[in-house]
């Protein structure tokens, strides 16, 4: 049984009987041990020859059928493990070694995702674990699981190997590896739960500290550094121009899309020289091992069920709990390479802290903030991380981040309602801070060429956020309807209006429009809901329950008002005399405010615009000429009353101050939120009908190229292929 099955070959070079023989053998149903050389002579395969899709079809679903019995799957693994560590010798290691890792990631990869995708259900079954009888070469594997192994040695190459052209092929195809084997997550239901199978991503999070430590920051790197293809197609055989499209080449663009090979990335880079899959894929799969959350049942739940007590008639979720995530603690942790960690008390702490090159990460980030996963990437650290917070809000340029949110912002209809929302709760963090509030009006801007509607020249920083803001509660309005949204927007409005510094004109007026268009609804709605109260009189329950419905929407667009007048006040109360501008647009739509000034939920704020109103209008009329005012005229009296302002007779109100905390169980969002990414920008596709994890529109069934599943003997394949808190 340990010998290798005789291998026809063609004048020496593997012909493409010799192909198909090996890797029938692999997906039949003859087990070969370890120690074989049947795996040796597998992974030597040079793989640049063609198959059918359907023969890729036909070996999945064989080794499917197979492998309970012959373990091959777990066999190949645990090759790839040890090429993996003879690649990491410390000594010279020959090309032969790397190429054997790519050749057995390249297999495993086809083979896992096909299994993962198709399983039964959620129930996965990959026989990861060796027969008893199995004889370890050199008993390396130890205690540990497969699974274990070999995602510790995964982790181990990615973290520790430095990119080159001989490993940059394998390391690009273990992250890949990666996202394959961690997609068991798909299979699972939106909320995590205790039975939740996931081999390979719980192997992950089982690794020691330092470990842990290292691929993050490696991950990061490769984001920051965006390494290209270092190499020619011509000095690697499988990508000769003159060679056939590869066997496993042939996997990628097969009907099942079983795994991503580089070859697309080698043609859709040529149209975009910025692009770097390596960066991508890293990226990936940081996010998705930062967002894992396990569930885990609790010791006294379990005690109870097994005691059949009644504490085991209690709901599920209130007995089970999620274990810590150490690549979300070592993030979270991480430190900027040019400072040391110190403490408030000047103490040096020497803990073992991911160090990262802030400043770097600070304009990768801002250059790539079109991108829905930088965007993602940059609220976990800024919602996370304290210190990688502190050094964004210290840095001068921060247009650097600013300008691309805004301008995502602003082409909000081309956006995700996730990518929204990530958008404005990252703004709505830095608003937390009255430092960032003030040095954004210090910023000005010589030009946004994005802006169509108006020219916006000489504009700060913060003028331009208010108006983006503005206009995405404008957009909310007439198209999402979002309360949140709503909110979120405000809220943001509300933490930056004490610190307003010359506020332009344009934002000034979308502010008092945004309290004329706010009201508009208001009424609206009261008109409406007065209407329904008539119609109800004559249908009680269906009438009331209309009403009702009405009443709730009203409350919050009062809301919405008030919150509108307190960031009117809080400008007036604490910043008037450096907004001139504000003044003058009040003045200027001051009949807005009038059908609201005896609503009791109005009148207190509205007194302090009236005040300001009485105020300036007094000093128009003193210098009252003949024929009309012009608007320089106008503000030129504001701006030199300004500076006389005094305040007397406004009310005082505690400013108001919102801030963003995470919902209590926000893997429900995140965890779906990634994949959903993951899958629309890594370039394979899953099985839309095994996907559990979010909803998925099922497409129509058909023949992909003509081919129809069908029953398999082993013999064919022989032949010769989020909360607010104010």
């Amino acid at each position: 049984m340990g010998a290798v099955p005789s291998t026809p070959r063609n004048g020496g070079s593997f012909s493409q009987d010799t192909v198909e023989y090996l890797v029938g053998t692999f997906v039949g149903d003859k087990s070969f041990p370890l120690s074989s050389e049947f795996w040796q002579k597998l992974l030597e395969l040079p793989f640049n020859l063609q198959w059918p899709t359907d023969r890729v079809h036909q070996a999945c679903e064989l080794l499917a059928k197979n492998n309970y019995h012959t373990r091959h799957l777990a066999k190949i693994l645990f090759h790839l493990a040890c090429y993996l560590q003879e690649s990491m010798s410390t000594s010279g290691v020959a090309p032969s070694v790397y190429e054997k890792a790519v050749n057995a990631v390249y297999i495993t990869s086809v083979f896992v995702k096909h299994l993962i995708e198709n399983a039964p259900g959620d129930n996965i079954k990959l026989y990861l674990s060796l027969d008893e009888s199995e004889v370890i070469p050199k008993d390396i594997l130890g205690a540990q699981s497969i699974e274990n192994f070999v995602m510790r040695n995964v982790l181990d190459f990615i973290s520790s190997v430095d990119m080159s052209p001989s490993t940059y092929l394998l390391h690009l195809e273990l992250l890949n590896f990666m996202l394959i084997a961690m997609s068991t997550q798909l299979l699972c239901g939106p909320s995590p739960g205790p039975t939740d199978v996931n081999p390979f991503l719980d192997a992950a999070m089982a690794q020691d500290s330092s470990l842990v430590n290292s691929v993050v920051r490696r991950l990061v790197q490769n984001y920051i550094a965006r390494p290209g293809f270092p190499f020619n197609r011509g000095s690697y055989s499988i990508f000769s121009e003159g060679s056939q499209t590869s066997v496993l080449q042939r996997v990628g663009s097969a009907a099942a899309n079983f795994v991503l090979l580089p070859f697309s990335y080698l043609i859709s880079s040529r149209s975009d020289g910025s692009r770097s899959p390596l960066a991508e894929s890293s990226l990936h799969v940081l996010l998705v091992l930062i967002h894992y959350h396990k569930c885990v049942m609790s010791e006294s739940y379990t005690t109870s069920v097994n005691n059949n007590s009644a504490a085991s008639d209690l709901p599920l979720k209130e007995n089970t709990y999620f274990s810590d995530n150490p690549y979300c603690k070592a993030l979270e942790n991480a430190t900027d390479l040019e400072l040391d960690r110190v403490d408030v008390e000047g103490n040096v702490h020497v803990g073992p802290h991911v160090k990262l090159p802030f400043a770097l990460l600070f304009d990768t980030l801002g250059l790539c903030l079109a991108d829905e996963t930088a965007v993602l990437l940059l609220y976990s650290l800024l919602q996370g991380n304290s210190a990688f917070l502190e050094y964004v809000l210290v840095r001068t340029d921060l247009d650097t981040l600013l300008m691309p949110i805004l301008e995502a912002l602003y082409n909000v209809s081309t956006r995700t309602a996730n990518q929204i929302y990530m958008l404005l709760i990252i703004l709505l963090i830095l608003s937390q801070d009255s430092s960032f509030n003030a040095s954004i009006h210090k910023l000005i801007l010589s030009g946004v060429p994005w802006y169509k509607e108006r020219l916006l020249h000489q504009t700060s920083l913060g003028s331009l956020m208010v108006i983006i803001l503005i206009r995405t509660v404008q957009y909310n309005l007439s198209k999402l309807r979002d309360v949140y949204l709503h909110t979120t927007c405000l809220a943001t409005l509300a933490n930056m209006a004490p610190h307003v510094h010359r506020l332009s004109a344009y934002a000034s007026q979308r502010l008092v429009s945004l309290f004329d268009m706010l009201a508009r609804k208001h009424n609206k709605l009261a008109e409406l809901r007065d209407n329904k109260l008539q119609i109800a009189k004559g249908n009680f329950i269906e009438g009331n329950s209309l009403v009702e419905d009405m009443s709730t929407e009203l409350q919050i667009y009062t809301d919405f008002l008030r919150l509108v007048l307190e960031i009117l006040n809080a400008i007036l109360t604490y910043a008037l005399p450096r907004n001139p501008e504000v003044v003058y647009a009040i003045m200027h739509r001051q009949e807005v405010f009038q059908p609201f000034r005896n609503h009791p939920r109005f009148n207190e704020l509205l007194e302090n615009i009236y005040t300001v109103l009485d105020f300036f209008n007094s000093r128009l009329d003193a210098q009252r000429v003949d024929g009309d005012w012009s608007v320089d005229e106008v503000l030129q009296v504001i701006i030199v009353n300004c500076r006389s302002w005094r305040g007397e007779g406004m009310k005082m109100f505690t400013q108001l101050r919102f801030t963003y905390e995470q919902e209590s169980h926000p893997e429900e969002f995140f965890i779906p939120y990634v994949w959903q990414l993951v899958l629309s920008r890594c370039g394979f596709t899953f099985n839309p009908g095994a996907i559990n994890l979010f909803p998925v529109d099922l497409p129509t069934q058909k023949l992909e190229n003509g081919v129809m599943e069908s029953t398999l003997q082993n013999s064919d394949f022989e032949k010769p292929e989020y909360q607010l808190d104010p």
